[in-house]
């Protein structure tokens, strides 16, 4: 898991999970269970029952692996030299640039998951699958087990769709996230501490909860008791309807004393599409930094500054435009107060990225701000992190139209090289565009050593910016490089 801020528990202790409605091929909704009377107490039997079987047990598995890495021995230099290089032996060098190659242990981990289609389609943590070599989908009750495939994941917002080879499974119903009502009662399904097929219960605390988590922080919260392996589970409502993904837990021991959080269902809804449509998560970008106008003026207190009058209390302040971002194209300056997207209003800045998460680059919204206590309406055109409206996709390793194979040791003695794929064929694709010759030998792509094919594709998944910058040699032993770009400009 990744750390959360301050208070969170470790992170390797939760996980985010995606779903779409829309995957789910318009589940019906279940029939609604009854309503409890006011000051009656809530029968909870009927959603247990109806979200227990689409909850499943994940197990990741990484293979042991050699990797390179440096290390530092004080006493080798010294004892080989005892003057310690002061007669110009390493020049002040020292172990700089030694390295060696170690054995990682052979691990595994657990999650939970939620099946969101019938076929097999099924939500979990990026963290959860990321890294894995092996996937193994459990269903409710040990029923069955499958190996599963990775159908996309992001790691930024936490969320990851995985598929199993499997029919008419136990799909859960999706209900709209938001129409979750704080205090409304819910229920945590999950495998919590190793104990499958689990389900604790609590109410909705807050909505739109912002997190230090560098990701989504449009969150549910609630005090439904969260635990390790409650990651990537369903948070459900009295019909058993999923409204949010069990994500983190907030407490000063990192066990349940605290208060969980869930991805609410609106917002992963568009992840699972994106990961279904692209690979990857289109994340729409609106180009500005800041909070709700209520903390920007108590910092402002507290630094003994003279606070300006916004005309408002509420909204989110403009700290700070990005520039060439979708706000400054639209003439959104430091120091507005925006109040309105697209008619809804925003208090807080965890509902501005709730909208914002539920949109794609080159989407338009409307946008209603205040500026010297003045209303202005603007609209404007969201932006990709590369600041520009394309699609981003994932490229896979298909795109490159090579084959490759690791050197032989007959090559690594010719061209006194350690490591490196050779490039048998170039059939087409971005290497061919780029110019990489049959023959070529890979050493280095984007600072990474390739020794195997698998370095090769992790290069292509992990690539930044879309583009892949080659370093390695000719069979004459010359030197080269080349830049391939993944996507078309």
């Amino acid at each position: 898991m990744k750390k959360i801020a301050k208070c969170m528990m470790p992170a390797i202790y939760l996980m985010f999970i995606a779903f779409s409605a829309a995957s789910c091929n318009k589940t019906q909704a279940a029939p609604a269970a009854a309503a409890a009377a006011p000051g009656q107490p809530v029968d909870l039997t009927y959603a247990a029952e109806k979200s227990l079987p689409s909850v499943v047990y994940i197990k990741s598995v990484t293979n042991s692996k050699i990797q390179t890495v440096e290390y530092s021995d004080p006493f080798e230099d010294f004892f080989s030299d005892p003057f310690g290089g002061f007669f110009g032996r390493g020049q002040g060098q020292g172990n700089n640039g030694r390295k060696r190659q170690v054995q990682t242990p052979k691990r595994a981990a657990a999650g939970s998951g939620v099946i969101i289609s019938a076929d097999g389609y099924i939500v979990t943590n990026n963290h959860v699958v990321d890294g894995a070599d092996e996937l193994t989908v459990t269903l409710n009750e040990n029923s069955k087990e499958y190996s599963a495939r990775i159908i996309g994941a992001d790691a930024t917002t936490d969320l990851a769709l995985i598929k199993i080879d499997a029919k008419n499974l136990p799909a859960i119903v999706i209900a709209n996230s938001d129409d979750v009502k704080v205090g409304e009662w819910v229920l945590a399904v999950g495998n919590p501490l190793g104990l499958n097929n689990t389900v604790t219960a609590g109410i909705v605390s807050a909505k739109a909860r912002a997190m230090s988590t560098g990701g989504i922080t449009s969150m549910i919260q609630t005090d439904a008791a969260i635990n390790q392996g409650n990651s990537g589970g369903a948070l459900v409502n009295t019909r058993g309807e999923l409204i949010g993904i069990n994500a983190m837990l907030a407490s000063p021991t990192g066990s349940n004393i605290g208060y969980g959080f869930a991805i609410p269902t609106s917002i992963v809804k568009k992840a699972v599409e994106d990961f279904k449509k692209y690979g990857t998560y289109q994340r729409a970008m609106i180009g500005i930094q800041g909070s709700s106008v209520k903390d920007w003026v108590d910092s402002q207190k507290d630094q003994d500054k003279e606070v300006e009058d916004f005309g408002t209390m509420e909204g989110i302040y403009v700290a700070k435009v990005v520039d060439d971002g979708a706000a400054a194209d639209a003439g959104i300056q430091k120091g507005d107060v925006i109040t309105h997207v697209d008619g809804q209003k925003v208090k807080h800045f965890g509902e501005l990225q709730g909208i914002i998460a539920q949109k794609r680059p080159g989407d338009k919204i409307t946008v209603k701000y205040l500026r010297n206590k003045k209303e202005k309406t603007v609209t404007l055109t969201l932006k990709n992190e590369q600041g520009n409206t394309k699609v981003v996709k994932n490229a896979d390793i298909d795109v490159l139209g090579i084959d490759v194979r690791p050197v032989t040791d007959s090559q690594k003695k010719q061209l006194e090289i350690n490591y490196g794929l050779e490039v048998l064929k170039v059939s087409g694709g971005k290497m061919k565009d780029a110019g990489v010759p049959k023959g070529f030998i890979i050493q280095v792509v984007n600072d990474q050593p390739m020794r195997t094919y698998d370095d090769l594709q992790q290069a292509v998944k992990d690539a930044k910016d879309q583009m892949l910058v080659i370093k390695g040699i000719y069979p004459t032993g010359k030197r080269g490089g080349f830049v391939v770009y993944l996507q078309n400009e």
